[in-house]
Formats: structure tokens, sequence, C-alpha cells
């Protein structure tokens, strides 16, 4: 079996990529330093941080800068604890343990995450589902040892899967797995509202131009200090590690992307990768090999990328056409590039590998 650990594996590999990414495509070729506009610090601060099992990035442009970016982490680190299922201890980890039989109560943060998660699950008809944890679990992908689940077993652990099985009970406040041997990863959510909640922290600040990169979740406050649009690059799948296919201008926004090139493992010349369809319990084979979902909220578009991606070109783009604020770009299997109607003024197509054909249109 031969296993490829892919972008949010080792920190070392993570924090170069990110460096890359913030360099290239969230600068501008100005001279950031010799701008006018001390409101917002004559240089910007920037961090580079671990947390979430990812690497955390932030440019800021105010005087105290570094205060706000610590709170931003604090801040992180307490989301991390309350939601991840990779450490002993937190809500998520004290839900999944009492599957089946009682409610947990959960923090405001925790149960808006859930409520999230269930209204995507919902608007997707389960291509999202963060109840998919018992499956993800069998396969691995996210350890050392990854495997190919049986048929069988993957039929037994698909009865678990069901969103509409997490109830919220918001005057305890609590939420409860309506069976035992149930498991909620908010893997595919979490990441996007820590996001959200560091532009919160920015505003409160009084911070008017910022952004934030969690392991490929960037979130944009304002335009940058200059007053020109920050430019985000839309990662080729099949190409190498910092290479893209297109640019996105834009401030204000949350740019998420998923794609079977971030975490997979190969066996038998066949490709395993982590975005597993909750409806078939298998990698999802959609016809997609990237999706990028620009918004207005992280959360959303963290959901979103993973359902859009599951759900193929055809229903991926129709979900996204009927969600008010939301636009997206679509890559295929055979490398062609489609994007919605709300992106032909800020996506500019920039393929240096000359493999792709930007189709705008179904």
């Amino acid at each position: 079996m031969k296993y490829i650990k892919g972008e949010a594996n080792m920190r070392k590999k993570i924090l170069l990529l990110i460096i890359v990414l913030v360099t290239i495509y969230l600068s501008s070729c100005s001279k950031l330093e010799n701008l006018p506009y001390m409101n917002f610090g004559t240089e910007p601060y920037e961090n580079v941080d671990y947390a979430m099992g990812t690497v955390i990035s932030q440019r800021i442009y105010s005087n105290n800068a570094e205060e706000i970016s610590k709170k931003v982490m604090d801040k992180i680190r307490q989301i991390e604890e309350d939601m991840t299922i990779n450490k002993p201890g937190g809500e998520i980890n004290r839900l999944n343990d009492s599957a089946g039989r009682d409610f947990v109560k959960l923090s405001e943060d925790t149960l808006y995450v859930l409520e999230k998660a269930k209204e995507f699950s919902k608007i997707s008809n389960g291509a999202f589902d963060v109840t998919v944890g018992p499956i993800v679990k069998e396969w691995g992908v996210f350890t050392d040892n990854p495997s190919v689940p049986s048929m069988e077993r993957l039929q037994d652990l698909l009865n678990l899967v069901n969103y509409e099985d997490i109830i919220i009970d918001k005057n305890m406040p609590g939420a409860k797995l309506q069976k035992n041997g149930q498991l909620v990863d908010l893997g595919g959510i979490a990441k996007g509202f820590a996001a959200d909640e560091a532009i919160d922290i920015y505003k409160q600040h009084n911070v008017k131009s910022a952004f934030i990169n969690i392991g490929g979740n960037i979130v944009l406050l304002g335009d940058k200090p200059d007053g020109s649009l920050w430019k985000v690059g839309v990662r080729n799948p099949r190409g190498p590690e910092g290479s893209y296919i297109g640019i996105i201008s834009a401030k204000d926004k949350a740019i998420v992307s998923s794609g079977d090139y971030q975490r997979y493992f190969e066996k038998d010349g066949i490709r395993y990768h982590h975005i597993i369809d909750p409806r078939t319990g298998y990698p999802s084979d959609s016809g997609l090999i990237g999706t990028t979902i620009v918004s207005e909220l992280s959360i959303d578009a963290d959901a979103l990328s993973t359902a859009t991606f599951v759900l193929g070109l055809e229903k991926g783009m129709d979900l996204i056409e009927k969600i008010e604020g939301v636009e997206a770009i679509f890559i295929t299997r055979d490398k062609k590039v489609y994007i919605t109607g709300g992106l032909v003024n800020s996506f500019e197509f920039e393929d240096d590998s000359n493999e792709y054909e930007y189709v705008k249109k179904r």
C-alpha cells in the first residue's frame, strides 16, 4: 500500500505551503511598508501558528495587531478543544460517548456549529453529513494506517449515518445522538466557524484590513490598505503544491476549497481520497477533483465545498445557484473549469500547465 500524506500532515510541510500561498497570492506587488495608511499600522503584522491540525496564518493591519492575533489563537484553540474528536475530552467527544443514551450540555458555539451542520446536510440531501464519523474512522485516511473496509462493514456503518439523528435541545442547551455508536465529526465545518470567529475578533478591535488562513479556509476582511482587492489562488488539483489554475480577486469574503488531492492513499493501483460520500460510504466519485466556494461566511463555504464535491458538477451547480450570496468554481476530472455567474468579473483563469479548459458555463 502506498500512503500519501496530504497538505495537512507534517507541520513543516504545511508551513512551507502556507507561506508560499500567503506570499504569492494574498500579497500585492506593492511595497506595503511604504503605504500612507497609519490607521492600519505602518506595517502588516503577520503571525504563523499551529492549531486544529493545521497551520494558521494571519495578516493584520492594526497598531495592536499582535495582541489581537493572540486573542484569535486563544479562541481557535478553545474551539478545537470543544469540537475535535482527535483529543480526549471536549464537548463533541462527550456527545459521541453518550450516543444512544443521554443529552449532553453544549456551549453556544458547539450548538451553533451543529445546527449549521444539520442545515447544510438537509439542503444538500445528505451529501454533507457530520454523522459520517464512523465511516471516516473505518477508512483511517487521517491516520498512518489507512485501509479499504469491506463492503459488508461499510453497509453496517451506513446505518449510523443520518444527520436527522442529531437531536438539538436549545432550552438545555444541548444535543443527543439517537443511536449507540453514532459519531459526529465536525472536521468538515469547524475550521470554517473558527475563521468566522477570527473575523469577528478583528472587527471588535476596529481592524479594517486583515486576512486569516486556517489550513486553506481563507477569510478576507476589507480590502488591502491601498484600496486594492486581495488575490487568492485556486489550486491546480493535479499540479504540484503552489500551482494554480486561476486567481480570485475579492474583499470581505470567505474562500474555501475541497479536493481529492488533499489527503489520500493508494492500494492496488487505486487512489482513495478523504472526502467520503455519506450516502455510499466510499470516497466521492462525482467527477469533480476540486471545488472552491466563495461566500460571506466561512462556515457556509466549508460545508458547501464538501457538499458540492460530493454532489458533482450539475447538482453542485444547481445547489449553489439557489443560495444567495454564494459562488463556486468547479474543476472536473476531464480538466474543465466551470464558474457560477457571480464570479465572471472576479475570477481570472491562469493555467500555467496548459492542461485545463475554461468553460465558464455548463
